[in-house]
């Protein structure tokens, strides 16, 4: 079984820490060490996700057998509920608690009178992307954001409609 808790600012330095293995381990080899390393300090930093919660994201721990599998957050932005990270641990893979914290972002969705969610992924994680797809998530288009150093993350944007969670 999926449980979720609750992650605040006491926990920035877990979920750092997570994140940090997590995307390291599944990212360098899609982005290179070199800019996953830029890109982890950036966004999964202690003081990014501080900052980020101060901006009202809302972050949860997914567990399973009693232990911390992952984490997962998102906030409203645009009138949609808006994924930023899903991220589990390999561990844990295969295990649907990717799906289960799809659905416990829909629910979160419906809750707030909100009737899509959307994300980016990287335009070359096509075990993510696949994923999505088959959560019922469409691409809406491809960008490519600058976020300094000299790095780009080239994306897609993709959309699902809440429909019944």
């Amino acid at each position: 079984m999926t449980n979720f808790r609750i992650a605040d600012e006491s926990s920035a330095a877990e979920l750092s820490a997570l994140a940090s293995a997590i995307v390291k381990e599944h990212y360098d080899q899609i982005l290179g060490a070199e800019q996953n390393d830029y890109m982890i300090e950036k966004f999964q930093s202690e003081s990014a996700l501080l900052q980020q919660m101060a901006n009202g994201y809302r972050y949860y721990f997914v567990e399973a057998d009693g232990k911390t599998a992952g984490f997962i957050g998102f906030y409203p932005r645009d009138g949609r509920m808006y994924i930023s990270k899903l991220y589990i641990d390999r561990r844990f893979r295969r295990r649907h608690l990717a799906s289960d914290s799809i659905d416990f972002i829909c629910r979160q969705t419906q809750r707030e009178g909100m009737d899509r969610m959307y994300l980016n992924v990287n335009r070359y994680n096509e075990g993510s992307i696949a994923f999505y797809e088959k959560m019922g998530f469409k691409k809406l288009y491809s960008e490519d954001n600058d976020i300094g150093n000299g790095y780009f993350m080239n994306d897609y944007v993709m959309e699902a409609e809440v429909g019944s969670c």
